[in-house]
């Protein structure tokens, strides 16, 4: 399994497994690795030749810093996980990396402030915004969703409509921890 940093390292990989007629399976994470990232990786396996994951906490989804801080990270964890998974490809890009600017944003104002979204203002946009970028920089064949969060699912299933993303969404069903 590959582990890359820059946008650079990613593009030339993905360009590589693209010469060799791969296709590109894609999940994103913020880490912290569970049984329901790994069924994505699974499903996604079924559906494309190279996987892709991201491990990317990101900021723009969290309206309190102080939850942003405290997310839990384990890298060695999370790489040896991924690794038993079958992922090819780790992109755990830094805030620099992802942000140079911050100033294009993406949003869906109508299906983002209800439900989940009406008590995390901002949460749906960081979370539009990263995918979007994610998709830009991997560009997939195929990324995985875990239905765990049916709002985030439905709004980035429109985003990809809307801005004529050529990547298919699947939604996967909830995998738990056992207790």
């Amino acid at each position: 399994m590959k582990i890359v940093n820059t946008i650079n390292e990613l593009r030339n990989e993905i360009a590589l497994q693209r010469r060799h007629n791969k296709k590109i399976g894609f999940v994103p994470t913020m880490g912290y690795l569970h049984q329901g990232h790994l069924s994505l990786v699974h499903i996604s396996k079924q559906h494309s030749d190279y996987q892709v994951m991201s491990i990317f906490v990101n900021k723009m989804q969290f309206n309190d810093p102080k939850d942003y801080t405290t997310y839990p990270r384990d890298y060695e964890r999370d790489f040896a996980l991924a690794k038993e998974a079958g992922v090819d490809l780790v992109f755990l890009p830094d805030d620099s990396e992802m942000y140079q600017n911050r100033l294009v944003y993406v949003d869906i104002e109508m299906m983002t402030d209800h439900l989940c979204g009406a008590t995390r203002p901002g949460h749906f946009r960081g979370v539009l915004t990263v995918v979007a970028k994610l998709f830009n920089i991997v560009q997939p064949d195929v990324s995985v969703f875990g239905q765990k969060d049916i709002q985030q699912a439905v709004i980035i299933q429109k985003m990809v409509k809307d801005l004529d993303f050529p990547v298919t969404i699947i939604v996967a069903p909830i995998i738990r921890e056992p207790d």
